[in-house]
């Protein structure tokens, strides 16, 4: 079983910059797509980024296009968030999480079933 560690998270005033990282356990990092989710109180958890098993695809969800950059270090088994332009709206719990399967390209973020504890970030206006 994978372990996925977030770091990074924190407290940002509105327009600042935070760059998560998600630590991956195991020796099959590689092999699959990552992706990255958000969470806050009373909602569902909504998917932010992801990004195929090598780097070469990547995919975002509307509110976070051109501010917001998903990638991935294989060597060092993380995959990281720079987010720009951050917004009040933008402060959640963010996850990381794995694909089911391997192999596969960035759209499949309905179907990955590892995640992480989580990060808080807070943007504050």
């Amino acid at each position: 079983q994978v372990q996925l560690v977030e770091s990074g998270g924190g407290l940002v005033q509105a327009g600042g910059s935070l760059r998560l990282s998600c630590a991956a356990s195991g020796r099959t990092f590689s092999r699959y797509a990552m992706g990255w989710f958000r969470q806050t109180p009373g909602k569902e958890r909504e998917f932010v980024a992801s990004i195929t098993f090598d780097g070469g695809d990547t995919y975002y969800t509307d509110s976070v296009k051109g501010r917001f950059t998903v990638s991935r270090d294989n060597v060092k088994n993380t995959v990281y968030l720079q987010m720009n332009s951050l917004k009040p709206e933008d402060t959640a719990v963010y996850y990381c999480a794995r694909d089911s399967k391997t192999y596969r390209g960035p759209y499949y973020y309905r179907e990955y079933d590892s995640w992480g504890q989580g990060t808080q970030v807070t943007v504050s206006s």
